[in-house]
């Protein structure tokens, strides 16, 4: 759903891109700093109880992966089988870090919320599965490009709600989270049925 403003955003990036690729600057480094930043940010912040300003950073290294798309089309990296490999891989280590960031939030609070840290775990795995069904269905040469939850969409509700919640609007965090859980566990269902039926029909 998220990807129909991906035109509005690459036009705002094209500029930075056009800059950084006279630099010499590779899309792979930008990827690398965005997954790596994330990261950092995300176990760093989280943690310690700040989570506005852990949600706007991670915000900016996240929009990074939307700028090594615009610098490798730029470049001509766009179809290096590399690339593409080492942008998914980091994007499943910049959601591990994201999740466990706050599974640390809630784990380490002076009164434990371990209900809500399981429920950040489940989300991480979802995510991890929502993916790997995707890959791995285009593995065996079929498409899984449905869901209500891709990761465009996991990502806004989970630094949406953490970053609301660090401003100190109630029970913003719990409710994503919940939320986030479901429609990942819906989104795993719906691209099984939708790789079931073109299995059938082979």
């Amino acid at each position: 759903m998220l990807n129909l403003l991906r035109p509005a955003v690459t036009k705002v990036l094209t500029p930075i891109g056009r800059a950084l690729a006279r630099r010499g600057i590779s899309a792979n480094a930008i990827t690398a700093a965005g997954a790596v930043g994330t990261v950092v940010a995300a176990l760093w912040l989280y943690p310690l109880g700040w989570l506005w300003w852990g949600s706007v950073i991670i915000t900016v290294f996240v929009l990074l992966d939307l700028l090594d798309g615009v610098l490798a089309r730029m470049t001509g990296s766009d179809q290096s089988r590399w690339g593409a490999f080492l942008d998914s891989t980091l994007d499943r280590l910049a959601d591990a870090g994201i999740f466990s960031g706050l599974i640390l939030y809630f784990i380490l609070k002076d009164d434990p919320e371990i209900v809500l840290a399981g429920v950040a775990l489940f989300c991480l795995v979802a995510g991890a599965l929502v993916s790997y069904a995707k890959a791995r269905a285009e593995g065996l040469g079929m498409t899984a490009n449905v869901g209500i939850a891709e990761r465009s969409e996991r990502l806004v509700v989970v630094l949406v709600s953490a970053g609301f919640s660090g401003l100190g609007v109630p029970y913003i965090l719990p409710a994503g989270l919940w939320l986030l859980a479901a429609a990942s566990a819906v989104t795993v269902g719906q691209r099984m049925v939708h790789v079931y039926k073109q299995a059938v029909v082979e």
